[in-house]
Protein backbone atom coordinates (compact mmCIF):
# COMPACT_ATOMS: atom_id res chain seq x y z
CA UNK A 1 0.00 0.00 0.00
CA UNK A 2 1.55 3.58 -1.15
CA UNK A 3 2.03 6.37 1.09
CA UNK A 4 -0.67 8.22 -0.74
CA UNK A 5 -3.09 5.91 0.05
CA UNK A 6 -2.44 5.97 3.67
CA UNK A 7 -2.80 9.30 4.15
CA UNK A 8 -5.93 9.61 1.77
CA UNK A 9 -7.88 6.76 3.83
CA UNK A 10 -8.24 8.70 7.03
CA UNK A 11 -9.81 11.70 5.13
CA UNK A 12 -12.34 9.39 3.50
CA UNK A 13 -13.33 8.09 6.96
CA UNK A 14 -13.44 10.89 8.58
CA UNK A 15 -15.72 12.40 5.10
CA UNK A 16 -17.61 9.11 5.31
CA UNK A 17 -18.41 9.63 8.94
CA UNK A 18 -20.03 13.05 8.90
CA UNK A 19 -21.93 11.93 6.10
CA UNK A 20 -23.33 8.86 8.17
CA UNK A 21 -23.85 11.65 11.15
CA UNK A 22 -27.73 12.17 11.52
CA UNK A 23 -29.08 15.56 10.14
CA UNK A 24 -31.55 17.23 12.01
CA UNK A 25 -34.87 17.77 10.71
CA UNK A 26 -36.56 20.41 10.77
CA UNK A 27 -39.03 18.56 12.83
CA UNK A 28 -36.88 18.14 15.17
CA UNK A 29 -35.89 21.66 15.27
CA UNK A 30 -39.51 22.49 15.68
CA UNK A 31 -39.82 20.85 18.52
CA UNK A 32 -36.98 22.35 20.11
CA UNK A 33 -38.55 25.68 19.78
CA UNK A 34 -41.89 24.56 20.76
CA UNK A 35 -39.81 22.83 24.15
CA UNK A 36 -37.64 26.32 24.34
CA UNK A 37 -41.15 28.65 24.39
CA UNK A 38 -42.81 26.10 26.66
CA UNK A 39 -39.77 26.24 29.55
CA UNK A 40 -40.09 30.14 29.12
CA UNK A 41 -43.61 30.63 29.39
CA UNK A 42 -43.11 27.95 32.41
CA UNK A 43 -40.26 30.13 33.72
CA UNK A 44 -41.54 33.39 33.46
CA UNK A 45 -44.01 34.17 36.80
CA UNK A 46 -41.07 32.83 38.84
CA UNK A 47 -39.06 36.17 36.84
CA UNK A 48 -41.82 38.34 37.25
CA UNK A 49 -42.17 37.78 40.74
CA UNK A 50 -38.40 38.58 41.04
CA UNK A 51 -38.54 41.45 39.31
CA UNK A 52 -41.70 42.60 41.25
CA UNK A 53 -39.85 41.98 44.23
CA UNK A 54 -36.96 44.41 43.03
CA UNK A 55 -39.79 47.54 42.30
CA UNK A 56 -39.86 49.80 44.79
CA UNK A 57 -43.48 51.13 45.70
CA UNK A 58 -43.44 54.32 43.54
CA UNK A 59 -43.03 52.22 40.36
CA UNK A 60 -45.87 50.03 40.09
CA UNK A 61 -46.24 47.29 38.08
CA UNK A 62 -50.45 47.40 37.32
CA UNK A 63 -50.08 51.29 35.56
CA UNK A 64 -47.01 50.25 32.92
CA UNK A 65 -45.39 47.18 31.95
CA UNK A 66 -41.45 46.78 31.93
CA UNK A 67 -39.03 43.53 32.14
CA UNK A 68 -36.76 44.98 34.64
CA UNK A 69 -37.00 47.97 37.04
CA UNK A 70 -35.37 51.11 36.20
CA UNK A 71 -34.12 50.90 39.28
CA UNK A 72 -33.83 47.47 40.97
CA UNK A 73 -33.93 47.99 44.96
CA UNK A 74 -34.50 45.24 48.18
CA UNK A 75 -36.55 47.94 49.93
CA UNK A 76 -39.23 45.53 50.07
CA UNK A 77 -37.18 42.98 51.95
CA UNK A 78 -36.12 45.11 54.21
CA UNK A 79 -39.66 46.97 54.74
CA UNK A 80 -41.69 43.62 55.11
CA UNK A 81 -38.92 41.99 57.20
CA UNK A 82 -38.58 44.71 59.65
CA UNK A 83 -42.68 44.93 60.36
CA UNK A 84 -43.73 41.64 60.10
CA UNK A 85 -42.80 38.37 61.97
CA UNK A 86 -41.38 36.57 58.55
CA UNK A 87 -38.78 34.99 59.91
CA UNK A 88 -40.87 33.78 62.18
CA UNK A 89 -43.32 32.64 59.67
CA UNK A 90 -40.54 30.94 57.62
CA UNK A 91 -39.57 29.10 60.32
CA UNK A 92 -42.82 27.46 61.40
CA UNK A 93 -42.98 26.24 57.82
CA UNK A 94 -39.72 24.93 58.00
CA UNK A 95 -40.77 23.30 61.15
CA UNK A 96 -44.24 22.26 59.88
CA UNK A 97 -42.87 21.08 56.44
CA UNK A 98 -39.83 18.97 57.69
CA UNK A 99 -41.31 16.96 60.59
CA UNK A 100 -44.60 16.37 58.42
CA UNK A 101 -42.44 14.75 55.49
CA UNK A 102 -40.19 12.93 57.92
CA UNK A 103 -43.61 11.14 59.47
CA UNK A 104 -45.22 10.71 56.12
CA UNK A 105 -42.63 9.09 54.40
CA UNK A 106 -42.34 6.60 57.04
CA UNK A 107 -45.86 6.00 57.23
CA UNK A 108 -46.14 5.54 53.55
CA UNK A 109 -42.84 3.27 53.65
CA UNK A 110 -44.55 0.78 55.92
CA UNK A 111 -48.30 0.75 54.85
CA UNK A 112 -47.03 0.37 51.18
CA UNK A 113 -45.15 -2.22 52.55
CA UNK A 114 -47.56 -4.27 54.61
CA UNK A 115 -50.19 -3.55 51.14
CA UNK A 116 -47.90 -4.83 48.72
CA UNK A 117 -45.95 -7.85 50.44
CA UNK A 118 -48.27 -9.27 53.54
CA UNK A 119 -51.55 -11.49 52.63
CA UNK A 120 -53.81 -10.36 55.26
CA UNK A 121 -57.92 -10.87 55.58
CA UNK A 122 -59.63 -7.53 54.67
CA UNK A 123 -56.22 -6.33 52.51
CA UNK A 124 -58.40 -5.26 49.47
CA UNK A 125 -60.93 -3.19 51.21
CA UNK A 126 -58.10 -1.91 53.54
CA UNK A 127 -56.58 -0.22 50.42
CA UNK A 128 -59.69 0.77 49.14
CA UNK A 129 -60.88 2.64 51.99
CA UNK A 130 -57.69 4.53 51.18
CA UNK A 131 -58.53 5.20 48.06
CA UNK A 132 -61.87 6.47 48.41
CA UNK A 133 -60.84 8.83 51.01
CA UNK A 134 -59.00 10.45 48.47
CA UNK A 135 -62.27 11.67 46.82
CA UNK A 136 -63.31 13.37 49.77
CA UNK A 137 -62.52 17.17 49.43
CA UNK A 138 -60.57 18.50 52.58
CA UNK A 139 -64.18 21.02 52.93
CA UNK A 140 -66.13 17.99 54.19
CA UNK A 141 -63.83 16.92 57.12
CA UNK A 142 -62.45 20.51 57.73
CA UNK A 143 -65.36 20.50 60.90
CA UNK A 144 -65.03 17.34 62.33
CA UNK A 145 -61.16 17.55 61.88
CA UNK A 146 -61.20 21.08 63.93
CA UNK A 147 -63.32 19.81 66.64
CA UNK A 148 -61.23 16.87 66.92
CA UNK A 149 -57.80 18.85 67.32
CA UNK A 150 -59.99 21.47 69.89
CA UNK A 151 -60.85 18.77 71.95
CA UNK A 152 -57.03 17.69 72.55
CA UNK A 153 -56.19 21.06 73.10
CA UNK A 154 -53.73 21.95 69.74
CA UNK A 155 -55.23 24.88 68.42
CA UNK A 156 -52.58 27.49 67.64
CA UNK A 157 -49.83 24.96 67.67
CA UNK A 158 -47.45 23.47 65.26
CA UNK A 159 -48.84 20.03 66.15
CA UNK A 160 -52.37 20.76 65.01
CA UNK A 161 -51.31 21.17 61.40
CA UNK A 162 -48.70 17.73 61.82
CA UNK A 163 -50.46 15.45 62.64
CA UNK A 164 -53.52 15.86 60.38
CA UNK A 165 -51.42 15.87 57.59
CA UNK A 166 -49.17 13.48 58.34
CA UNK A 167 -50.86 10.39 56.67
CA UNK A 168 -51.08 10.48 52.81
CA UNK A 169 -52.82 8.35 51.19
CA UNK A 170 -51.48 8.94 48.04
CA UNK A 171 -47.76 8.60 49.34
CA UNK A 172 -48.81 5.10 50.80
CA UNK A 173 -50.13 4.60 46.71
CA UNK A 174 -46.74 5.66 45.15
CA UNK A 175 -45.40 3.63 48.14
CA UNK A 176 -47.36 0.32 47.15
CA UNK A 177 -46.98 0.28 43.71
CA UNK A 178 -42.93 0.47 43.90
CA UNK A 179 -42.94 -1.81 46.55
CA UNK A 180 -44.82 -4.34 44.18
CA UNK A 181 -41.70 -4.55 42.16
CA UNK A 182 -39.17 -5.80 44.69
CA UNK A 183 -38.75 -8.93 44.06
CA UNK A 184 -40.35 -11.46 47.34
CA UNK A 185 -38.30 -13.59 46.34
CA UNK A 186 -35.18 -12.26 48.15
CA UNK A 187 -37.29 -10.96 50.66
CA UNK A 188 -38.24 -15.00 51.50
CA UNK A 189 -34.61 -15.53 50.90
CA UNK A 190 -33.33 -13.18 53.52
CA UNK A 191 -36.32 -14.31 56.08
CA UNK A 192 -34.63 -18.08 55.19
CA UNK A 193 -31.64 -16.80 56.22
CA UNK A 194 -32.99 -15.70 59.78
CA UNK A 195 -33.65 -12.15 59.42
CA UNK A 196 -36.62 -11.18 61.18
CA UNK A 197 -39.40 -8.63 59.63
CA UNK A 198 -37.64 -5.65 60.52
CA UNK A 199 -34.09 -6.41 59.85
CA UNK A 200 -35.54 -7.95 56.22
CA UNK A 201 -37.03 -4.87 55.60
CA UNK A 202 -34.53 -2.15 56.62
CA UNK A 203 -31.44 -4.83 54.86
CA UNK A 204 -32.75 -5.70 52.10
CA UNK A 205 -35.54 -3.43 50.97
CA UNK A 206 -34.99 -0.29 52.05
CA UNK A 207 -31.98 -0.06 50.20
CA UNK A 208 -33.68 -0.01 46.97
CA UNK A 209 -36.19 2.70 47.92
CA UNK A 210 -33.97 5.53 47.36
CA UNK A 211 -35.98 6.83 44.35
CA UNK A 212 -39.11 6.06 46.19
CA UNK A 213 -37.80 8.29 49.07
CA UNK A 214 -37.25 11.07 46.29
CA UNK A 215 -40.73 11.13 45.41
CA UNK A 216 -42.47 11.06 48.90
CA UNK A 217 -39.84 13.11 50.05
CA UNK A 218 -40.70 16.19 47.12
CA UNK A 219 -44.00 15.37 47.07
CA UNK A 220 -44.96 15.78 50.96
CA UNK A 221 -42.30 18.77 51.38
CA UNK A 222 -44.42 20.70 48.65
CA UNK A 223 -48.36 20.09 49.81
CA UNK A 224 -46.93 20.93 53.23
CA UNK A 225 -44.77 23.89 52.46
CA UNK A 226 -48.36 25.07 50.11
CA UNK A 227 -50.75 24.10 52.39
CA UNK A 228 -53.00 26.80 52.81
CA UNK A 229 -56.30 25.94 54.38
CA UNK A 230 -55.95 23.95 57.00
CA UNK A 231 -52.89 26.77 58.89
CA UNK A 232 -55.61 29.08 58.46
CA UNK A 233 -58.00 27.28 60.23
CA UNK A 234 -56.05 26.05 63.22
CA UNK A 235 -53.46 28.63 63.51
CA UNK A 236 -54.70 31.92 64.97
CA UNK A 237 -51.60 33.81 66.92
CA UNK A 238 -49.36 36.34 63.90
CA UNK A 239 -46.43 34.29 65.20
CA UNK A 240 -47.66 31.05 64.81
CA UNK A 241 -48.78 31.34 61.05
CA UNK A 242 -47.23 29.36 57.98
CA UNK A 243 -45.89 31.71 55.01
CA UNK A 244 -48.62 31.19 52.91
CA UNK A 245 -50.69 32.02 55.68
CA UNK A 246 -49.00 35.20 56.20
CA UNK A 247 -48.70 36.21 52.71
CA UNK A 248 -52.24 36.49 53.01
CA UNK A 249 -52.41 39.13 56.03
CA UNK A 250 -50.12 41.67 53.90
CA UNK A 251 -52.32 42.29 50.68
CA UNK A 252 -54.38 44.58 52.64
CA UNK A 253 -51.57 45.43 54.89
CA UNK A 254 -51.89 49.63 54.97
CA UNK A 255 -48.44 49.56 56.84
CA UNK A 256 -46.98 48.86 53.10
CA UNK A 257 -46.65 51.39 50.53
CA UNK A 258 -46.81 48.61 47.72
CA UNK A 259 -48.58 45.39 49.30
CA UNK A 260 -47.98 43.35 46.65
CA UNK A 261 -44.07 44.54 46.62
CA UNK A 262 -44.08 43.22 49.86
CA UNK A 263 -46.41 39.91 48.82
CA UNK A 264 -43.46 39.31 45.94
CA UNK A 265 -40.61 39.79 48.20
CA UNK A 266 -41.39 36.95 50.76
CA UNK A 267 -42.77 35.17 48.05
CA UNK A 268 -38.96 35.29 46.19
CA UNK A 269 -37.47 34.05 49.40
CA UNK A 270 -39.70 31.38 50.85
CA UNK A 271 -39.43 29.60 47.10
CA UNK A 272 -36.37 28.78 47.72
CA UNK A 273 -37.02 25.70 50.01
CA UNK A 274 -38.81 23.77 47.81
CA UNK A 275 -36.20 24.75 44.69
CA UNK A 276 -33.42 23.58 47.62
CA UNK A 277 -35.76 20.41 47.69
CA UNK A 278 -36.44 19.81 44.28
CA UNK A 279 -32.76 19.96 43.30
CA UNK A 280 -31.65 17.44 46.06
CA UNK A 281 -33.91 14.95 44.93
CA UNK A 282 -34.54 15.49 41.09
CA UNK A 283 -32.70 12.67 40.06
CA UNK A 284 -34.58 10.12 42.69
CA UNK A 285 -37.92 11.93 41.57
CA UNK A 286 -37.62 11.09 38.23
CA UNK A 287 -36.70 7.29 38.79
CA UNK A 288 -39.27 6.93 41.34
CA UNK A 289 -42.04 8.09 38.64
CA UNK A 290 -40.87 5.95 36.23
CA UNK A 291 -40.76 2.32 38.63
CA UNK A 292 -44.11 3.43 39.97
CA UNK A 293 -45.69 3.06 36.78
CA UNK A 294 -47.26 6.41 37.23
CA UNK A 295 -47.84 8.46 34.03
Amino acid sequence: MSTESIQITPRRAATRSRADRPRTSPRRWLLIAGLALLAVIMVFPLYWMVVSALTSGGQSQSSEFYLWPESPTLANFAEVFSTQPVARWIWNSVLISVVTTAISVVVSLGAGYALAKYRFRGRGLLYAAFMLTIMVPIQVTLVPSFLVVARIGLVDSPWAVILPTAFDVVGIFIARQFMLGVPTAVIEAARVDGAGEFRAFFAVVLPTCGPLVGVLVILAFMARWNDFLWPMVVLQGAENLTVPVGLSTLTNNPAFASPWGAVMAVATVTVLPILAVFLVFQKQFVQGISSTGIK
